[in-house]
């Protein structure tokens, strides 16, 4: 197999699978996020994760359907109720559970009779893959905190606030719970200047990170390689 000799790598279908899912709605979803943020900052800084949440809720209804959103809460719930046991290993194990259904022959199927197209099939797998990083970082934070943890921010609420925090929600990258707890702390006693300060550096620098890391895997030929078995045997272990 030879490799392409375009600027770009034509097998890369990460890139034009994000690429068109960006342009035609995540992006105007990533400003929605932005002008909600600063409504909530004028108007009621209090409940400005549950604002925030539901408009989590809202976009990936847009994006995913009802169903896929509902598959999105159901995961969460048994995260948390599991969570409560305390237990790394039972958190674990959950979280584990929860990602190995991603590739049962039943549930694809029901899935794909869910989506209109492929691509919703995709990115449904995508956001389920990435939200269980969020449900094992919720999980393992109060399993390490020694009780009592009946904190305010462990509870259900601000699980499904961290969970549908939508700049972060379909790709990443990963927040952790108390660096998403200590981002909604900051920007609620900072002035509404500052907070459309650190929301436009925050998102620029994801957009940024996001970009680049997609720019080197399809400029450098990366997917493209991996599907060449040929090459793959005849460079050295050192060399991949």
């Amino acid at each position: 197999m030879e490799l392409p000799l375009s600027p770009h790598d034509p097998t890369d279908f990460e890139w034009s699978f994000w690429m068109e899912w960006g342009k035609e709605r995540l992006v105007w979803l990533f400003l929605g996020h932005m002008s909600v943020s600063q409504v909530a900052n004028l108007l009621s800084r209090k409940h400005k994760p549950w604002i925030l949440a539901a408009y989590g809720m809202w976009a990936c209804r847009c994006v995913l359907g009802t169903r896929g959103t509902a598959m999105v809460l159901i995961h969460t719930t048994v995260s948390f109720c599991v969570a409560q046991f305390r237990s790394q290993f039972l958190s674990w194990l959950c979280s584990l559970s929860l990602l190995s259904t991603l590739r049962l022959q039943d549930v694809e199927e029901v899935k794909r009779g869910w989506c209109t197209t492929e691509n919703e099939c995709y990115l449904l797998q995508f956001t389920l893959a990435v939200r269980c990083l969020c449900y094992t970082s919720f999980s393992l934070e109060l399993c390490w905190r020694p009780p009592p943890a009946e904190r305010p921010s462990y509870s259900l609420p601000w699980m499904l606030a961290y969970v549908f925090y939508y700049p972060v929600f379909h790709n990443g990258p990963v927040l952790s719970f108390p660096e998403f707890i200590a981002q909604m702390q900051q920007q609620e006693q900072s002035s509404p200047k500052t907070s459309l300060s650190i929301l436009a550096l925050g998102l620029g620098r994801l957009l940024f990170y996001w970009w680049l890391a997609e720019l080197m895997v399809h400029l450098m030929y990366m997917h493209a390689i991996y599907s060449s078995a040929s090459l793959l045997r005849a460079v050295s272990s050192w060399t991949l």
